[in-house]
């Protein structure tokens, strides 16, 4: 299918173009900016804000679905759901099992990403954890927890059947550092989460080749004026990216106004962490990984009061990053799209709106609301409005597509 959004207001981390034109040809961009020779169907975008697709690369969850599973078609019921969220792509969230590997998990993410052929892209996998320090452990269950070593390093790489993307883990464990050398060796993005190191040690973690820093403030020692701590090391270190959960609870609105403008636009990747209960209503009784869970006051919490995860969906992450931090439409769209891109591998063809490139593509308003989701050139969600308007036009509307449900 080729069709052309016209008269529309592009913006991704390289360009910022109102009025313009976008072709796509089956599931990649065909043309930006310009004309193509034969635009296929016209699709009027006036007034509408176009986007690359937004790339969650830490989630559990969401729509009453839970990545953390054995089942590999609830995977493929968060592919279906996502979208009306704005997400095109997601890594696989998997955390830890009582006593062992969680082998039957990875075993269900792999099957999905193998069977996958409609909806969010799920491409590849985020280990976190099991090894993670027990003092910044947050909801991970004492049980979940083991020691790295190279050995289990090459285990978890089997298990995962070549679909690993990024992994999750306190470097200042013992062996962690044989586990990272051969996580980078596995072309693995190494993060540093649920840690208790020191600057120091955070510095020494980001010379074997650690460029990510799981869910910033959270689960790690705080910033310091005397203890920096890994916060204070990854101001420091460019080469480094900085996740953080855009919902203004597990980071206050100032202290995430602050990481971002410490790391810049270039470094921030913005999260979910979502659960299950993400999209549904505030009364819904969920689980995380096997653990009774409830939303309170717009948070996820366990029994005992823990905050585990979020119920945050990436469109309303946007926008509480223009409301909460200083920075422009463009800055929020790169820290959605092509910074995460990079943490899964696959800048190479996603987080642009750029030819050749796949056709992941939002459509939203001027207030940021989503209009429609286009995931591989294929209709993923569209309101009742776009819904109509896409039928009347003739473009392709995929019939798993949601309809603003």
């Amino acid at each position: 299918m080729r069709f052309t959004l016209q008269s529309a207001h592009l913006v991704d981390a390289a360009i910022d173009v109102p009025g313009s034109t976008l072709t796509v040809d089956g599931s990649q961009i065909e043309a930006v900016a310009s004309p193509s020779d034969n635009q296929g169907t016209l699709i009027d975008a006036t007034k509408m804000i176009v986007t690359p697709g937004f790339i969650d690369v830490h989630t559990h969850g969401g729509g009453g679905c839970n990545l953390h599973t054995v089942h590999a078609e609830e995977i493929e019921g968060y592919a279906r759901w996502v979208p009306a969220t704005g997400v095109t792509s997601f890594l696989i969230g998997v955390v830890g099992a009582p006593g062992t590997l969680p082998e039957q998990q990875l075993t269900a993410a792999v099957e999905a990403i193998a069977a996958w052929t409609a909806g969010a892209e799920p491409l590849g996998i985020h280990l976190e954890g099991p090894y993670i320090n027990a003092e910044r452990r947050g909801a991970h269950m004492p049980t979940w927890l083991r020691m790295p070593t190279a050995a289990e390093a090459q285990r978890v790489l089997d298990l995962s059947g070549g679909y690993l993307r990024l992994i999750t883990l306190a470097p200042e464990l013992p062996g962690a550092a044989a586990m990272i050398q051969r996580m980078k060796e596995a072309g693995v993005t190494v993060s540093i989460g649920h840690t208790d190191a020191t600057y120091e040690q955070t510095l020494e973690a980001f010379q074997l080749g650690v460029t990510h820093m799981t869910h910033c403030c959270n689960a790690m020692r705080p910033l310091h004026h005397r203890e920096p701590g890994p916060l204070g090391a990854l101001a420091q270190s460019l080469q480094v990216y900085g996740e953080l959960i855009a919902d203004g609870v597990h980071v206050h609105p100032a202290m995430m106004k602050i990481i971002v403008k410490a790391l810049g636009p270039a470094r921030t990747i913005v999260i979910t962490d979502a659960l299950s209960a993400a999209g549904l209503s505030e009364d819904t009784a969920f689980e995380f990984a096997g653990q009774p869970a409830q939303l309170l006051h717009g948070a996820a919490r366990l029994a005992d009061g823990t905050i585990t995860g979020s119920v945050l969906t990436m469109d309303l992450a946007l926008r509480n990053i223009l409301e909460m931090t200083d920075f422009s439409l463009q800055d929020a769209v790169r820290m959605l799209t092509l910074n995460p891109a990079h943490a899964a591998q696959s800048a190479e063809r996603k987080g642009l709106l750029k030819a050749g490139y796949d056709a992941d593509l939002l459509i939203l308003d001027e207030s940021l609301q989503l209009q429609a989701t286009i995931c591989r050139g294929e209709i993923a969600f569209a309101t009742p409005a776009w819904q109509e308007r896409l039928e009347e036009l003739g473009a392709l509307v995929h019939p798993k597509a949601s309809a603003g449900e």
